[in-house]
């Protein structure tokens, strides 16, 4: 059985894994989601599904979000701050700790953690976002496919749309969620199997692979 994640042992410590756009503003903006026509790339959501970090890569790209959200410190200690994120990030290399997959070689996560602090807390490159749901919506998952059909499945399709109908169809918040398939991606989009396998990458397909490993 997979390790659940120790998100109390974070959140005890006031550590930012979230954040919303704070520059970009919504297209639409309603109680329920925030929806940006041209997308965002300020949208940062660690752990938000259950697939958790199988890859030394994405486990850097997480420590760059991680410092990047918590530059201005953590829980308003004296300690400095790249001590203060040594400490985080080994605790979240521990794979008993639930939020990796693997064994880490400590020479490699050493390396890792000294690229990380070289960069000093640069915009780390993200993914773009174009429907955001608000935390405690209440939105069933049904209607939320809803909505992303709405807002996008009649307009031609984008590797952003089709990342965007993966992060709502793996949504944490919903224990009964299915596995992605590209038969839900199209129904989602309003679009045939064959628009989706089109427009899916290299990059999309390993995502999809990602997030279905921990449904």
């Amino acid at each position: 059985m997979s390790q659940e994640r120790k998100l109390k042992w974070l959140n005890d410590r006031r550590i930012i894994y979230r954040r919303n756009p704070i520059n970009d503003k919504p297209t639409i903006e309603t109680n329920k989601y925030m929806f940006y026509e041209n997308g965002t790339y300020e949208c940062y959501h660690l752990f938000n599904s259950k697939a958790k970090i199988t890859t030394y890569k994405s486990l850097k790209w997480h420590y760059l979000v991680l410092y990047y959200l918590n530059i201005d410190g953590v829980d308003g200690d004296e300690v400095s701050l790249e001590d203060d994120m040594r400490y985080i990030f080994k605790f979240i290399a521990n794979k008993e700790n639930g939020f990796v997959t693997f064994f880490i070689n400590n020479k490699i996560l050493k390396n890792i953690i000294k690229d990380v602090l070289i960069q000093g807390g640069d915009t780390p490159k993200n993914r773009i976002r174009k429907i955001i749901f608000k935390d405690f919506n209440d939105l069933t998952i049904i209607e939320k496919l809803k909505i992303v059909g709405k807002l996008i499945g009649r307009k031609k399709k984008s590797k952003e749309d089709i990342y965007d109908a993966m992060i709502c169809i793996s949504d944490k918040n919903f224990v009964t969620a299915e596995k992605i398939t590209i038969s839900k991606i199209a129904e989602l989009l309003n679009c045939s199997t064959r628009t989706v396998h089109r427009n899916m990458n290299k990059e999309l397909k390993q995502e999809k692979q990602r997030l279905n490993e921990e449904i």
